[in-house]
């Protein structure tokens, strides 16, 4: 069964993504590129595209429901890699429905 999140994108088309300063390449153990992000707080920085209206994650290449791929999926932040566990099974959450629906496409497992 081929990972519907290869061919999905819809969470990176529809929510915020904020995540600590850890997950920054500057830091001991993060990956993200710096200039991929804003800052929010001190401590909290957010993926650039994600708070526009319509949100699209700077990282995301492709066409939503078509063919997607994350640019920095090995260094994605903790909400990217937390976000919908078991969608490579096809079984997504709410969340994942709800990004799903929002682009026109039927939730996992339907």
């Amino acid at each position: 069964m081929a990972d519907p999140c290869l061919s999905c994108g819809a969470c990176c088309a529809s929510f915020r993504v904020d995540f600590h300063v850890s997950d920054l390449e500057n830091h001991s153990g993060g990956g993200v590129p710096v200039a991929l992000t804003v800052p929010v707080t001190a401590t909290l920085v957010r993926m650039r595209g994600t708070d526009d209206g319509p949100p699209r994650c700077i990282a995301l290449e492709g066409e939503i429901g078509s063919a997607v791929r994350c640019t920095i999926y090995d260094r994605r932040p903790g909400p990217c890699r937390d976000f919908a566990p078991y969608a490579a099974l096809n079984i997504g959450d709410e969340a994942c429905a709800r990004a799903r629906r929002r682009h026109g496409l039927a939730p996992l497992g339907e």
